[in-house]
């Protein structure tokens, strides 16, 4: 009789398991969301910045500053620095003005640059405190999934936006008026879109091509 209680006890134990289970289910419903959107099938390549680092500088001391510096100026008159961890350059003139290149995001641009003031300032350098910085170009590719005829879109979207002359260039060059980017089409469907400021560009112009090929039953 005294067995019975001993039973029934385990009982709890196998219910308490369930919730455990369930648990697990939103974890993948978290992802999902990564893959929807134009912005995700955008690859940013290259982001072209340029700030003000300070009223003038000493390439010189600079070059003693910032190990592992490029300044030969009899071939170039900026100095170059290169960041490993971010993968990033970053060009310095006698001006105090910089330009970063090589960065993916703008939080690489920003980091390139803070990091390149504090080792200018440690080494005993007059740098300006949080230096303006204003993206000059951004370089992102695309893909339409989608084979083109460059020679029936160079007829379609007009000789005053386009550009195509392949015995020069395998692509066709395509001005989109507002915003103001060049993209570069190829035949494999590849789109490479250069002279954004905001990536907000980019997309934009990507949806207005998309539109303008769509209505010319140029894309599927």
């Amino acid at each position: 009789m005294a067995e019975k209680p001993k039973i029934k006890v385990a009982k709890p134990k196998s219910k308490t398991e369930k919730p455990k289970t369930k648990t697990a289910k939103p974890q993948s419903k978290i992802e999902k969301p990564k893959v929807k959107g134009e912005k995700q099938k955008i690859s940013i390549e290259n982001i072209v910045a340029s700030t003000t680092l300070a009223e003038k500088l000493d390439l010189n001391q600079v070059a003693l500053a910032l190990d592992g510096a490029e300044y030969e100026p009899e071939q170039f008159p900026g100095l170059v620095y290169r960041l490993k961890e971010e993968r990033t350059a970053i060009l310095l003139f006698r001006s105090g003005k910089a330009n970063c290149t090589g960065a993916k995001t703008i939080e690489s641009v920003q980091k390139t640059i803070k990091t390149v003031s504090k080792k200018l300032e440690k080494a005993g350098l007059p740098v300006i405190k949080d230096p303006v910085i204003t993206v000059q170009n951004i370089v992102a590719v695309y893909d339409l999934k989608n084979d083109l005829n460059l020679n029936a879109i160079a007829i379609t979207l007009g000789l005053e936006r386009v550009e195509y002359e392949p015995e020069q260039f395998p692509g066709l060059v395509y001005r989109v008026a507002e915003p103001k980017v060049v993209m570069l089409l190829f035949g494999s469907g590849k789109v490479v879109c250069t002279g954004a400021k905001k990536v907000e560009d980019i997309e934009t112009g990507v949806e207005t091509l998309k539109k303008e090929l769509r209505a010319a039953g140029l894309l599927h």
